[in-house]
């Protein structure tokens, strides 16, 4: 559906049996001796960076795709989501040929070493907020260790992934290598979850089917998981900071792809002594938010991304006026018949609130105050989730002190969002297991064997 509720086009549905067809080819382009499994792995980084440069010829249609299928603004598609996705490919193009293991020391008679090998048929499941950013997250690093990869792209946008499915015919990869089954979580995404043939799955999305999938997989055949899940992402913003450096970023966090990000800036502690400036002039930034059509390149907010979704983020508004939390900004939908909804700000809000706990996914900001450090670490480790937080201050020393407490799998100091393919990403406690992006993410796909050979009598 567009972002207007129009139906954009029919794709077919993949069940069970789909998704066992898909995993025979895939076994068996796996297999040793097949032509994917012979070729050169400088080869293989050759074909990623073919790959990257089809994306680059089609990146006008696919951020157009990526944007009728999401309600993300235009320009976000093409300079951000398509700039991520071909830096992703061309990273792991170049790990292709320098995976490598070592030569360990062990007794005098052995001689030790250890190979990577790839894992084997690996299932990607994609979330609906970066359809392609997430499909090149799982699929470079797969591909680059020689690995298949069965993909199922969320049901709500499966538009890109298909046209990257005719990219890759296009490539020239070896049958079987990539197969691409759009279809539904509780069939198709759960098919691979638990199936007998896949050896690894890695899957971004709620913690809640994070824990079906890793509950899938243990009951099967005990498969690699690989989680990327949800996060309740605390900035802290100390009285020393910019300020209007820090209210621009943790709105960027907060307001950014309509609020529908797991890295969203959820949780906004601002230091008493700037809190009532932190929040006026919060409300005077989002005033300046556009929202309207996402293919006009001056809006800046789009539509959420369904009905179930635009009906969760307006209760839990309803839910924050109701515990007491003021609200500044925002709150209501835009139109009578569309997903938009205003970029909200509540104040005054405590860490009981539902707003404050739970995961809204939705432009929704929520500022509350503190007045010591040690306080401001306690309440921030507070939450079940672990995915991201941000520091702001002009104390590099502070910055790092508290970063150091911060229980997330990745902090950052005086920016937001600033996501790198060569930095590792993923979370503590609840916000998942294992690490994407960045040399750390080739370990997920790869098996470590040792091999130790006894040396003959030394004469």
């Amino acid at each position: 559906m567009s972002a207007t509720g129009v139906k954009i086009c029919d794709v077919e549905e993949a069940d069970k049996e789909d998704v066992d067809k898909a995993v025979e080819a895939a076994r068996a382009a796996a297999q040793r001796g097949s032509p994917w499994r012979r070729m050169d792995a400088s080869s293989r980084g050759r074909m990623l960076h073919q790959l990257a440069d089809l994306m680059e010829r089609d990146r006008l249609l696919l951020a157009t795709l990526e944007t009728l299928d999401t309600g993300k603004p235009f320009l976000q598609s093409f300079f951000i989501d398509l700039d991520g996705s071909i830096k992703t490919l061309r990273y792991y193009a170049g790990w292709a040929d320098k995976i490598q293991g070592k030569s360990l020391p062990v007794d005098e008679s052995f001689v030790c070493l250890t190979k990577h090998e790839p894992v084997g048929v690996c299932g990607a499941i994609i979330p609906w907020n970066f359809p392609l950013l997430m499909l090149t997250w799982k699929l470079a690093p797969a591909l680059s260790c020689g690995n298949t990869v069965v993909i199922k792209p969320a049901e709500q946008t499966p538009l890109t992934a298909l046209h990257i499915g005719s990219l890759i015919k296009e490539v020239g990869f070896p049958p079987g290598v990539v197969n691409i089954v759009p279809g539904f979580g509780p069939t198709a995404g759960a098919a691979i979850a638990s199936h007998m043939d896949i050896d690894k799955v890695a899957f971004t999305g709620s913690t809640e089917v994070g824990q079906l999938i890793k509950e899938a997989a243990a009951k099967s055949n005990l498969k690699r998981v690989t989680l990327e899940l949800g996060g309740k992402n605390p900035c802290i913003v100390f009285a020393d900071c910019d300020l209007q450096m820090a209210v621009k970023e943790t709105q960027k966090g907060a307001f950014y792809n309509q609020g529908q990000c797991c890295t969203a800036a959820s949780r906004v502690f601002v230091e008493e002594s700037i809190y009532e400036e932190f929040v006026r002039c919060s409300v005077e930034n989002a005033k300046k938010i556009v929202i309207g059509d996402p293919l006009d390149p001056q809006t800046s907010q789009g539509p959420q991304i369904d009905h179930q979704q635009f009906v969760k983020i307006m209760d839990l508004i309803e839910s924050g006026k109701k515990e007491g939390a003021r609200l500044e900004y925002g709150g209501t939908a835009v139109g009578e018949k569309n997903l938009f909804i205003q970029p909200t700000i509540f104040s005054g809000v405590k860490d009981h609130m539902r707003i404050a706990k739970e995961e809204v996914f939705g432009p929704v900001q929520c500022i509350l105050s503190f007045k010591s450090q040690q306080e401001v670490i306690e309440r921030a480790n507070s939450s079940q989730y672990g995915l991201v937080s941000a520091i702001f201050t002009t104390s590099m020393d502070r910055a790092l002190s508290v970063s150091a407490s911060l229980e997330t799998g990745t902090v950052w100091i005086n920016c937001y969002n600033a996501l790198h393919t060569q930095a590792p990403f993923g979370g503590y406690k609840m916000s998942g297991n294992g690490r994407e992006l960045g040399e750390y993410a080739l370990a997920e796909y790869t098996e470590v064997k040792a091999v130790t050979i006894k040396l003959s009598e030394t004469l």
